[in-house]
């Protein structure tokens, strides 16, 4: 679609993925890790379980080609900030 400035029209909502910042709090650390991926929170999870059935070995990384790998038994939480989908363009919501 191609829009002009001042024309009126409205441009339809669509759907941007956006990354998902996951940050990671380690026992015995003082600062937690953190990255951001393009992964959904639900697939960040996951691995966590894998990894525990697992080597043990929680292994992520970013769109940026950075990795994180943590033993899960020394994880004491993971939070997730964003909700990798953000509504873009104009109208009525």
């Amino acid at each position: 679609m191609n829009l002009r400035p001042g024309s009126g029209a409205r441009i339809r909502d669509e759907e941007e993925r956006h990354d998902v910042e996951v940050r990671i709090g380690v026992q015995h650390s003082p600062r937690e890790l953190s990255l951001e991926t393009k992964e959904s929170q639900d697939a960040v999870l996951q691995a966590f379980k894998d990894a525990g059935a697992g080597d043990g070995l929680l292994a992520l990384s970013d769109d940026r080609g950075r990795s994180v790998v943590v033993p899960v038994e020394k994880v004491l939480y993971l939070e997730f900030s964003g909700d990798g989908v953000r509504r873009v363009g104009f109208g009525e919501s």
